[in-house]
């Protein structure tokens, strides 16, 4: 189905920080740019009311199609290729229409996006994204290995991505402790050749310092073909991009709107930890969509600090709540929110992004904090409030949210909404994977049997211990693992003997 009125120059991709001139090949393989920037398109392409109602009818599937066309050049990907892909990556989630929306009491509606194999939204752009990548390794003839920090969905859905294919090892480091078992044993009991599992002994922003000092070397990640599987990773946003306009076409009736009338607005509560999923939302509105957005966060709250009060600074510590996933205080992809919101203005994205990762704090103006809060929303959710709103769903609805989940939908039960106003809250896990949350709230859930087999397997992982020069031993382990994998592979024999 042809895409009426786009205009937008895709093959070219530049840097939040001002550098220009890369493809989507080259920024799928790099993750983080050069000197530590986040990749966007140069322009963004307008969605039109005859575009989205072209797409009405489209199956997820088919829609990842169309979107991911606006920015992958047939030249690189032709589009029967594209939709093989696709298709191939998306076969294998438990329910028909790959993501659903439950309709529940009073018009909460919810965006279901777990239906994949680790049970989490990762595993939309995730497998997508390690598609294309196997693609054009095969294409190549050459070999790759992801490096991969994860506060806890990420590096399971990258393993189960992952896990067997040739071209392709993946690196994984976790918190060890601060993330749940379902979450763990998605890891750890991956035991294909190429899959490398390491427990750290810190949170997920303690394990970002290391990665980020080892793709800061850029030799030593071109002679290891190094890249990011996490929402650094440019894919990974453009194929998340999609769920945000899928819910507006299921959930706004397009045939009500006359040509001469404004699109409606949907309302879209996001669960809020590194800022890719609300980067993904900005995107789009900036595309055209008309969406109202509300990023919610648990206790580690700078997102919501940097919208309310300006104030873009880490807490002494990541606090442990009950929704682990955004136990976060470095989301970074807000790099991409300030470039959009300050007009692609590269060179002060850089003196921002630079003085927070040297001092862990920024202070925006009371300018562009006014910009920052008219295009996002923000509220803090405290454990109480997630246990509160898991109760308060299954008695209304017998409907089970896991804590994520609960960190948005909280934002229906304390906001009344005028009439007609349509909103949508995204539910990034199943409850599957929350376990001690769900019996926290008094709630049971039958768990499905993918996840009742996960205890009877067997593990491997190695531990990165805390020490005084904690990062810099991480670096080195990860840099000797790097360096061992490779070799094995330069002699074609198994690395696990």
């Amino acid at each position: 189905m042809k895409a009426a009125k786009l205009s937008c120059q895709n093959e070219i991709l530049q840097h939040s920080r001002g550098v220009c001139g890369w493809d989507f090949h080259d920024v799928l393989f790099s993750g983080f740019a050069p000197d530590g920037g986040m990749f966007m398109p140069e322009s963004l392409p307008v969605l039109s009311p005859e575009t989205l109602r072209s797409w009405k009818i489209l199956t997820y599937p088919k829609l990842v199609v169309e979107v991911a066309s606006l920015f992958i050049p047939s030249e690189l990907i032709p589009r029967h290729d594209l939709e093989a892909l696709v298709h191939a990556a998306l076969s294998g989630f438990s329910v028909p229409e790959v993501v659903r929306i439950a309709s529940l009491k009073d018009g909460l509606s919810i965006l279901e996006l777990f239906h994949g194999d680790t049970l989490a939204f990762k595993d939309l752009a995730m497998t997508c994204t390690v598609r294309f990548i196997d693609y054009f390794l095969h294409k190549e003839n050459r070999k790759a290995m992801v490096v991969v920090g994860t506060s806890g969905d990420t590096g399971g859905s990258a393993i189960q991505s992952v896990k067997g294919l040739s071209g392709l090892d993946v690196v994984v480091v976790y918190p060890r402790g601060h993330i749940t078992p379902v979450q763990e044993k998605h890891m750890i009991t991956a035991l294909d050749d190429n899959v490398h599992v390491f427990a750290a002994e810190g949170c997920s922003d303690d394990i970002d310092q290391p990665l980020r000092r080892l793709f800061a070397d850029q030799d030593f990640v071109r002679s290891h073909n190094l890249m990011s599987l996490n929402s650094v990773n440019w894919s990974r946003v453009m194929v998340q991009l999609v769920h945000f306009i899928y819910a507006y076409l299921q959930l706004i009736d397009l045939d009500q709107v006359s040509d001469l009338e404004a699109l409606p607005e949907l309302e879209v509560v996001v669960p809020t930890g590194g800022a890719g999923n609300i980067a993904a939302g900005y995107i789009v509105k900036q595309m055209g969509l008309p969406l109202r957005l509300v990023a919610m966060v648990n206790s580690n709250d700078i997102i919501h600090r940097t919208v309310t009060k300006g104030d873009f600074s880490m807490a002494p510590n990541v606090l442990q709540t009950l929704a682990p996933a955004i136990d976060i205080q470095d989301p970074y992809n807000m790099e991409r929110v300030f470039w959009l919101l300050l007009e692609n203005d590269g060179a002060y994205v850089k003196k921002v992004m630079e003085e927070f990762q040297n001092s862990h704090r920024h202070t925006l103006s009371e300018n562009h904090r006014k910009l920052l809060s008219q295009q996002l929303l923000s509220e803090t959710v405290s454990d109480d409030g997630i246990l509160e709103t898991m109760r308060r769903c299954w008695e209304e609805n017998q409907y089970v949210l896991c804590p994520h989940t609960a960190v948005a939908v909280w934002h229906h039960y304390h906001h009344s909404h005028s009439r007609g106003q349509l909103r949508c809250y995204i539910a990034t896990a199943s409850p599957a994977k929350f376990q001690s949350a769900v019996k926290k709230a008094g709630l049971a859930f039958e768990l499905p049997e993918k996840v009742q087999e996960l205890d009877k397997l067997p593990t491997r992982y190695e531990n990165l211990e805390r020490s005084p020069n904690w990062c810099k031993d991480w670096e080195d382990r990860l840099r000797d693992k790097i360096k061992c994998v490779a070799s094995a592979r330069t002699h074609n024999v198994c690395y696990y003997r």
